[in-house]
Parts: C-alpha cells; sequence; structure tokens
C-alpha cells in the first residue's frame, strides 16, 4: 500500500494542482457528454456543449478585462477552472436567454476575486459565490446536475486524486460524513427505506463533487488541521441542515461561502506582499532567498507559504512554488530554501535571476509540521538535501527557547558540498550526525560524520538509538518518507510526523 501511495504521490507531483484539476474536471466533462449523447443523463448534448463554450470564453474575457481595472495579471488557469465548476453546478442552456445567464454567472465569478478580497486574497469559492447570486436572486438554477449517478464513479474518482494531492483527503471525508449522515438521517425519518436512502444522499446529491472540487480550494482552506475539521463540519451541517430566511436557503454554495468567510477569519487575513532583500547561495544546488513582509507573517515553525512569481514562458510547473519557511517567527525577514538544479523549473530560474528590491507575493501561510504543545517533547528530525529547511525554522525556535540540546538532527547529503544551513544549524546546539559519502571535514561541536550509506532505518537508529522515545519529524520526497516512516514503526518509533514536497 505504501507502494502505491509513494508512487501515486510521484506522479501527481509532476504536475501543478491547477493542471490536474483541469484535467479532472476536463475528463468528467467529456463522460457527461458522452453520457448526454447516450441519453443515461437529463442534459442535452448541445446545451452541455454551448454553456461550456459560454462559461470559458465569459470567464477568459472577464479576468482579462479585470485584470487590466486592477492592473493585475489574471491567472488563466484559475478561470477555467471556475467556469469548468460552473458548468457542473449552474442547469446547461441551450437558448440566448439561459446562456446570457450563465455569461453573467460567470462574469459575477471573477469579479468576485477582486471585490471579496482583503488586501489581495479573496474571501470565498468564486464558483460558489455565483452559483450563490444566481440562484438567490432567481437569475439561475443551480441544479449541481453534476450529482447523478452515472457520473459519479469519475467524480468520486477525480475528487480523491485532488484531495490525496492537496494531502485534505480527511477533511473531506469529514465534509461527506456531516453532510451526507444528516442527509441520510432525514430521508430515514420521512420514510424512505435504507438502500433509498443510502442511494439519494450519496448518488444524487452533490457532497462528493463539492468536498472533492470546492471545499479543497487551497485558498479557501484553513491553514491548520483542527480548523479544517472545523470548516469541515461547520460547510456540512449548512450543507445539509434545513433553514430559511427569506430567499435564502440552506444549500451547498450557501455553505462554501460561509465556509470561505470562516476560513479567512482564521487564517493568514491578507496576501503576503514581500521584498526580496538578499539571495545567497547555501550550496552548489541550493539557495537561500531572504524576504521583507510589508506588514508581520504569522506563521508556526515548520509551516510553509506559496510564492506566486509571473514570469515569461513559464513552463507547465506554473507561476506558484510552496516553500518551508526557514526563518523563526520573530525574525523581521522570512527566509526560504530552495534547492536549484541544473535542470530547474522555469519558476526556479526567474527565482534565481532576481535583484534585491524585487516584489512578489505569497498566498497564504499553511501547514501542520509543527513542533508538539507538549515543551518536555524529546525530539528528533530527519532530513536529506535541502528537506533540512523546516527543521531550521524548528530549531532556532526550540534554541529562542533553550531546548535545541536534546534535539537530535540527521542530515543526510548527497556530498559534503551539500550541507546547506551549517553555520544556522550549530547556532542552536543541537546534536547533528551527518550521513555523507564523502569527509565533511573538521564538523562542530555536537556533530558527528556516520560515514556514507543509504539513508534507512539502519541509520536513523545509528543516530538516532533512542527514536522510539522521541518525536520524529520527517521531511523528503513522498517515496523516502513513506519508506522511512514504515521502518522506524517497525523499529518502535510511533509518534511519526511527516513533511512530504510534492512536485517540488
Amino acid at each position: 500500500m505504501n507502494r502505491v501511495t509513494a508512487w501515486l504521490d510521484r506522479v501527481l507531483g509532476r504536475i501543478t494542482m491547477y493542471l490536474l484539476v483541469i484535467v479532472v474536471l476536463a475528463v468528467i466533462g467529456v463522460v457527461a457528454l458522452a453520457l448526454s449523447i447516450a441519453g443515461l443523463i437529463a442534459v442535452e448534448p448541445l446545451a452541455l456543449l454551448a454553456s461550456a463554450v459560454v462559461l470559458l470564453a465569459t470567464s477568459w474575457i472577464a479576468n482579462q478585462v479585470l485584470g487590466v481595472l486592477f492592473r493585475t495579471r489574471p491567472l488563466t488557469e484559475s478561470g477555467v477552472i471556475t467556469a469548468l465548476l460552473l458548468l457542473f453546478v449552474l442547469q446547461p442552456a441551450m437558448d440566448a436567454a439561459g446562456l446570457l445567464l450563465l455569461a453573467l454567472a460567470a462574469a459575477i465569478a471573477a469579479l468576485s476575486k477582486y471585490l471579496l478580497a482583503w488586501r489581495g486574497r479573496h474571501l470565498v469559492n468564486p464558483a460558489a459565490f455565483a452559483a450563490l447570486v444566481v440562484g438567490v436572486t432567481g437569475l439561475a438554477f443551480a441544479s449541481w446536475w453534476v450529482a447523478t449517478p452515472p457520473l459519479l464513479p469519475v467524480v468520486a474518482l477525480g475528487a480523491l486524486l485532488i484531495l490525496w494531492r492537496t494531502r485534505r483527503l480527511g477533511t473531506g471525508l469529514v465534509y461527506i460524513a456531516v453532510a451526507g449522515g444528516v442527509l441520510l438521517a432525514r430521508f430515514l425519518l420521512f420514510g424512505s427505506d435504507v438502500p433509498t436512502a443510502l442511494a439519494f444522499t450519496f448518488l444524487s446529491s452533490p457532497v462528493v463533487f463539492a468536498a472533492g472540487f470546492m471545499l479543497s480550494e487551497p485558498l479557501t482552506m484553513p491553514p491548520r488541521a483542527w480548523q479544517r475539521i472545523l470548516y469541515a463540519v461547520v460547510t456540512g451541517l449548512l450543507t445539509s441542515v434545513p433553514f430559511a430566511f427569506g430567499p435564502v436557503r440552506n444549500s451547498t454554495e450557501l455553505a462554501l461561502v460561509v465556509g470561505g468567510v470562516l476560513t479567512f477569519l482564521l487564517g493568514q487575513r491578507r496576501a503576503v506582499a514581500l521584498e526580496l532583500v538578499s539571495r545567497r547561495q547555501l550550496t552548489p544546488t541550493a539557495w537561500e532567498f531572504r524576504f521583507r513582509p510589508a506588514a508581520p507573517v504569522r506563521f508556526a515553525p515548520g509551516q510553509y507559504l506559496e510564492l506566486t512569481l509571473p514570469h515569461r514562458r513559464a513552463d507547465r510547473g506554473g507561476i506558484r512554488r510552496v516553500f518551508s519557511i526557514a526563518s523563526a517567527p520573530d525574525d523581521a525577514e522570512v527566509a526560504v530554501g530552495v534547492r536549484v538544479r541544473d535542470d530547474a523549473s522555469s519558476f526556479k530560474r526567474a527565482l534565481v535571476a532576481l535583484e534585491p528590491g524585487a516584489r512578489l507575493r505569497a498566498t497564504g501561510v499553511w501547514g501542520d509540521f509543527t513542533l508538539p504543545r507538549n515543551p518536555d517533547a524529546r525530539l528528533a528530525f530527519v532530513a536529506a538535501g535541502i528537506g533540512v529547511t523546516p527543521f531550521v525554522s524548528h530549531l532556532r525556535a526550540l534554541a529562542a527557547a533553550g531546548r535545541a540540546g536534546d534535539a537530535v538532527l540527521l542530515y543526510a547529503v548527497r556530498s559534503a558540498s551539500d550541507l546547506a544551513y551549517r553555520d544556522e544549524l550549530a547556532a542552536t546546539g543541537c546534536r547533528v550526525a551527518v550521513l555523507s559519502p564523502d569527509d565533511p571535514g573538521e564538523l562542530p561541536a555536537g556533530w558527528t560524520w556516520l560515514g556514507a550509506g543509504a539513508l534507512d532505518a539502519d541509520a536513523v537508529l545509528r543516530a538516532i538509538p533512542d527514536a522510539a522515545a522521541r518525536h520524529v519529524y520527517l521531511s523528503g520526497a513522498p517515496r523516502d518518507v513513506a519508506r522511512l516512516r514504515r521502518a522506524l514503526r517497525t523499529a518502535g518509533a510511533r509518534r511519526i510526523r511527516t513533511d512530504v514536497f510534492l512536485g517540488y
């Protein structure tokens, strides 16, 4: 099972989140068209095609116009995703009036990204907001026609891929359990038999589609695990518990809009404006970039941010990347460490080419790869190469609290020249065991060289004999993390936290 999930991580990590969502939604659209032609779903093929063309065209035009008006560069992929979501949420039309209303919905969705925003961060899911507006005003019908039994297999598979890629499977399942559980109870209370109630709940309601493709949107998702559980519970209840205030009634689109506002209140309430202060080459294959934020950035050691860097001729990796924060929370600057190889992506080449003073933006801060709340917890860290970045932040925070002396770091590198953050780690007082094929030479006090060898459970236990008594943190590629976690559990370690680099 671990090999399968590691393979899945490796495959999904090769494409951006935007591209993955577009591809999955497009596949659902093609399957829906085939089912429509076969007469297996209640949507006319021509209406489906016409609606798709109108929504995509309007979304693109609206985003281009709004980009000019608000002096920003619109993200084409985001507009495509919004248009495809509206295609599955609103009832397709073939007549001119119906198509005009679909175009209006697409325009409202695009406009919401700019008007319903706070300091560069939009508050709600644009497709859900547009569906809510046209539904409440009676202009169009949010039918969620995608929730039909013939489409459920491909929708469920697509939702699973998205939730797995975003590491939000638990959040999606909580939402499905809450919303589905309430809907099931309602059907049973009104006299339905169990098979019929189950069919209506999971085959003919939009909970699976909403969980996979709308609830999971990163920009409207809270940063911490407990917050995401709360978010899933609230949206699940608003989806399924009946209520009405005038024209406003419980609905999936209303639940998602309210959930987005809740997320805004819980997380970083603005996009993070950054100015590049300095850059330095840490190793032959790694760089550090230090930024001055326009306003204080709230984060816990071990969390990450997503940098947005528009640049020409962007490759399929796109203009956004996720990086662990290497600085401590009380630092005036925010630092990230980046691996840059000879075959680097267009994003990383553009990042290295930036000069001090350049401005860019981070969409927010996320992550649960944080230190335990118990101040007496004994800690061990295992990193390979630039995967040490989140541990630099961890250990700086521990050093400030006088707790780094008991921590142990196993640091595996391909060569001694790849030891990034050597001085910073030495300053924390943490014990460090280096695993490298060549002799790193004289090491700081408290450091040891384990020699050459693979980063496996034996190496971990040589460096950290009492790993079973510690909280062990693993950071790296999916396959390596899965392999080490399995081996450490066999060796007796139970408190293991992981940070997986996807599409790095």
